[in-house]
């Protein structure tokens, strides 16, 4: 019956086409047809970039959360961002050393997964299943946004015209990069600032397509230029190594800027248009978005916390809840005035003083810096007996303290007097520190010892007598001793907390610098200047004072993070992967953060070849020969690792492995780059056994290091053949 409905000729009479038989075949030839689309169609995705992309993404997720539930306790780095968590949702106030956005994204995944803040993340081991705390859905939001990377480094590689092959390549080395895949499988910000950097990176290649030839100014043209500058601001909101990455974006900007300043068929008012555009997108952006994470930082955290001894007093009195809170205060100094002297250069709190004496140097009375509010915090400044007389000069008969005036502060619960000598302090022991105690000498009169000479050098521009005299919180002083050429000083030093409770060292030094000598009156008493005298008190900082000086106080802290590590490294063994970091360890089992070993040394290799080659171009282009190598993608990819790499060299800091992974990520950029260059006169198929080849090579160092990423069960003798180098140091033994 089939062949017979197939035997109709192509036009059939009207009768046939009415024929029910007729009908039937026509119906199951459409179906035929259809299903024959369908399949072409499905075989087409397959081979399709979005499936591409699609398939790098599932099995990223596979390999970046695979068993992430373990281990269930505190690991390394988790124990400062997930307590960093545990403060948004509790709203006290904490100080970080990096910006908010990482672990504002990370507080707001805890608290969507019911987690309540009572859990404080103290030390690394902690359990968290007996706390209940939602730690896994927390490591998968940051598991989740490092496995984003992979797609976006093919894709990135095919944006700047690079081979398929390349791209799948560079996207498997990143996904099987044990030491990525350990970063991001934990409470960590690095996951979320690669997601950014690796964001930025894409949408500034496809910003450069749109821009190719001259050809600006259309809506995707924007569209990329502005999701670039706002990349760049949330990269920078999570790290300041973000800052590194605007660097990436800043050089070639410049360079094309001056291409088109140098293309004289572009008019001026063009040229102005590009370099507004890019201004305004690239700069004012960045600036506006970063800015925008900070505003919601201080909403998120409107009470006191932790973090309250780093700020200012300003900043202190707009947290509610503050114990810095103080009423107004009198505004002149006299002699015979109470009052509270406060350390600006460290903002380590007031000058102090406790019935307990030092055990070195003098074994007189201590003095120290004490955070807190304190009467033992209260001074009284009196005149000497041999010092210079004046005339009343304030209400009542009293007299105002003044500039270059010699005087005594007398402590006035123990009723000792301030005073240095030639004793060494406990903890500045060189020759040019002073002790500084407290103490009453028989003879009062003479005991030039307690005599200290007010330096007014700094004052509030809108009162102007805070200049020439001595005035609470609008005059900043130094006390110069009398005799031993010195000023009092105080550094971050704290005394052992056995004796001198782990308050700060305050010494008299000489030749000491400005800033950690400069002194201020907080709180002022005085009987004698009546009811109708000047009040004062701090002003109550605006968005931007808060914003500057957290950022200040971020990095004066970043800088002093300088104290050794076990696990430490410097910027010269990174490219090298000399050594990891111990991240945690229990029950026989470790997690360790070491790199894939074929991944990192494969990428240095790749930096190196460029160099040599963007060498050779140079010697050959000076010649006339021809020209080598003059990729664009490759040089923006080099620009990536220098930029993210070279600048620690310039850090005292504390420095781990870690902090390469910005740049390893454009070294692998970069080793794609290569890849197509040494394999461009080769057939598809001998590139695909290449780049099959190295896979191997990758997948199999990979799982050779998967129990130390994952935390799973290691024999004693596979760890020991696992040390492919000796300064390998993760522990085989427990």
């Amino acid at each position: 019956m089939r062949q017979r409905r197939f035997a109709w000729s192509r036009s059939p009479s009207r009768s046939n086409r009415l024929d029910p038989l007729y009908l039937d075949d026509k119906i199951w030839k459409a179906e035929q047809q259809q299903k024959r689309r369908l399949s072409t169609n499905i075989k087409s995705f397959i081979k399709s970039e979005p499936a591409i992309v699609l398939y790098l993404t599932l099995w990223s997720f596979y390999i970046r959360l695979w068993k992430i539930w373990q281990p269930g306790s505190v690991v390394f780095d988790e124990v400062h961002f997930g307590g960093f968590a545990s403060k948004y949702i509790n709203t006290g106030f904490f100080m970080d050393v990096h910006p908010p956005l990482a672990k504002m994204l990370i507080a707001l995944v805890a608290k969507l997964a019911g987690f309540d803040g009572a859990f404080d993340f103290k030390e690394i081991g902690l359990d968290y299943e007996d706390a209940n705390v939602p730690y896994v859905a927390i490591r998968t939001f940051c598991a989740v946004l490092g496995a984003l990377t992979i797609p976006m480094a093919y894709l990135t590689m095919k944006k700047t015209g690079h081979s398929t092959m390349s791209g799948l390549l560079v996207a498997l080395m990143i996904c099987y990069e044990n030491g990525l895949i350990t970063n991001n499988r934990l409470i960590l910000l690095d996951p979320i600032l690669l997601f950014f950097t690796s964001a930025t990176t894409l949408t500034w290649v496809n910003f450069c397509d749109k821009d190719k030839n001259y050809k600006p100014f259309n809506l995707q043209w924007y569209f990329w230029l502005a999701m670039t500058g706002l990349n760049m601001g949330l990269t920078a909101s999570c790290k300041w190594v973000g800052l590194f990455t605007i660097a990436t974006i800043g050089l070639p900007t410049i360079k094309r800027l001056w291409d088109i300043w140098g293309n004289t068929d572009i008019s001026k008012l063009k040229f102005m248009h590009h370099f507004f555009a890019r201004s305004l997108c690239l700069i004012v952006l960045p600036i506006a978005v970063y800015m925008a994470m900070f505003v919601i930082h201080f909403h998120s955290l409107p009470n006191t916390g932790e973090g309250d001894s780093f700020m200012s007093p300003e900043f202190q009195q707009s947290l509610a809840g503050s114990n810095s809170h103080m009423s107004d205060t009198p505004l002149d100094i006299a002699y015979g005035s109470r009052v509270w002297v406060r350390h600006e250069g460290t903002r380590g709190g007031y000058l102090h003083s406790h019935p307990h004496e030092y055990l070195t140097g003098s074994g007189q009375q201590q003095i120290t810096l004490y955070p807190h509010k304190d009467d033992n915090n209260w001074w009284i400044i009196e005149k000497p007996r041999n010092a210079r007389r004046r005339r009343p000069d304030g209400p009542g008969g009293i007299e105002y303290v003044r500039d270059g005036d010699r005087i005594r502060l007398v402590h006035a619960l123990s009723s000792k007097r301030l005073r240095s000598h030639d004793e060494q302090p406990p903890l500045a022991n060189d020759e040019y520190h002073k002790e500084v105690s407290a103490h009453n000498d028989e003879d009062s009169r003479n005991d030039r010892e307690s005599d200290w000479i007010v330096d007014i050098v700094a004052h509030n521009e809108n009162d102007v007598d805070s200049k020439y005299r001595l005035r609470a919180i609008h005059s900043r002083f130094r006390l110069r001793h009398s005799t031993q050429r010195c000023a009092l000083f105080s550094h971050e030093k704290k005394l052992p907390e056995d004796w001198g409770f782990g308050q700060q060292e305050v010494t008299c030094m000489q030749n000491s610098k400005l800033p950690k000598t400069i002194w201020y009156i907080e709180a002022n008493q005085h009987s004698r200047l009546g009811k109708d005298v000047e009040m004062v008190n701090y002003n109550h900082p605006n968005f931007l004072a808060k914003f500057l000086e957290l950022n200040k106080i971020m990095w004066d802290v970043n800088k002093g993070l300088t104290a050794s590590h076990p696990y430490d490294s410097r910027p010269q063994a990174w490219p090298f992967l000399q050594r990891g970091i111990s991240f945690w360890g229990k029950d026989g089992r470790h997690i360790y953060l070491l790199g894939n070993p074929a991944v990192f040394w494969s990428s240095t290799f790749a930096v190196v070849g460029y160099i040599l080659v963007a060498f050779l171009t140079v010697l050959m282009e000076k010649r006339g020969i021809f020209d080598l190598y003059n990729e664009s993608a490759a040089r923006f990819f080099i620009t990536g690792w220098c930029a993210h790499y070279f600048p620690f060299y310039l850090m005292s800091r504390q420095l781990f492995l870690h902090h390469y992974m910005p740049a390893l990520y454009y070294a692998v950029l970069l080793f794609g780059s290569m890849f197509d260059l040494i394999t461009i006169w080769l057939t598809s198929r001998k590139k695909m056994m290449l780049v099959i080849m190295a896979s191997y090579c990758v997948i199999y160092a990979y799982r050779n290091f998967i129990p130390i990423t994952y935390g799973e069960p290691w024999s004693q003798i596979s760890c020991e053949n696992a040390k492919w180098t000796r300064t390998w140091d993760f522990d085989c033994v427990q």
